[in-house]
């Protein structure tokens, strides 16, 4: 594929370091994409994704925000605009998952994974939108939430308490969006276990496994999948889809 001012340019979140946003930006340079990807603190990772996506033939650029900022929000969108001169695709990877026990869950617990995970996708889809209305061609949000959701296990819940808030949010952007501009659909992805944590201990990575129907772990690239389908099928918007092994409905396991 030859890089054009005409590609498609899909800005992914979160996708400096080794993790799903990475498997997601890959994917779509493979598809053609023009890729604006990301970071927050991994400029050297981000450099050596860059390397690997335009090895796909595509125009792939680093652009460092914290999400969680407003002002940094706004700034990546109007880099992003202003270098590429169309936004196509936001897929919000960007997130942190930390554990702490319920009894020292301090309100600056919830606040901090509340403005990472909840905040930081509002304003990223606001400002994705806002570009997306006043292109004819719209464009397609994908937001990530968690499995989880609907299940919560113990440990997490400030990550819980922000993740919950993105399904809601998902169905809200694609009925304000759509009235602005009927071809710009949201959708989120609801995750299962992916890529479990490399310091996850043992007993806690077998659990995760056992509860899914497929037993086995998945990959980012399944998630990557799932954001290529719901970025590309135009009669999909306001749809949350579990890529989990079937575990959201596994009979449940203590």
């Amino acid at each position: 594929m030859v890089a054009t001012d005409q590609n498609p340019v899909a800005l992914v979140t979160g996708a400096g370091s080794r993790r799903v946003g990475r498997a997601v930006a890959t994917a779509l340079a493979a598809r053609g994409y023009d890729i604006a990807l990301h970071y927050r603190t991994a400029a050297a990772e981000a450099a050596e994704a860059l390397t690997r996506l335009r090895q796909h033939g595509v125009r792939a650029e680093g652009f460092q925000a914290d999400l969680a900022v407003e002002t940094e929000v706004n700034r990546l969108f109007r880099d992003v605009a202003e270098h590429f001169g169309r936004l196509d695709a936001l897929v919000t990877c960007a997130a942190v998952w930390e554990p702490k026990p319920l009894e020292t869950t301090t309100a600056d617990d919830v606040r901090r994974q509340f403005e990472i995970n909840a905040l930081a996708t509002f304003l990223c889809c606001r400002q994705a939108g806002l570009i997306m209305v006043r292109q004819p061609k719209g464009g397609a949000i994908v937001t990530i939430a968690d499995w989880a959701i609907a299940r919560p296990y113990s440990g997490y819940p400030a990550y819980f308490l922000s993740k919950g808030a993105i399904p809601t949010m998902t169905r809200m952007f694609a009925v304000e969006l759509a009235q602005r501009n009927p071809r710009i659909r949201v959708n989120c992805i609801l995750p299962g276990p992916v890529m479990l944590p490399d310091d996850l201990p043992a007993e806690e990575r077998a659990a995760a496994i056992a509860g899914t129907l497929v037993q086995r772990e998945g990959r980012p690239e399944d998630v990557a999948h799932a954001a290529l389908f719901l970025i590309e099928n135009e009669f999909v918007t306001g749809v949350c889809l579990p890529v989990d092994g079937g575990r959201t409905i596994a009979p449940y396991r203590a």
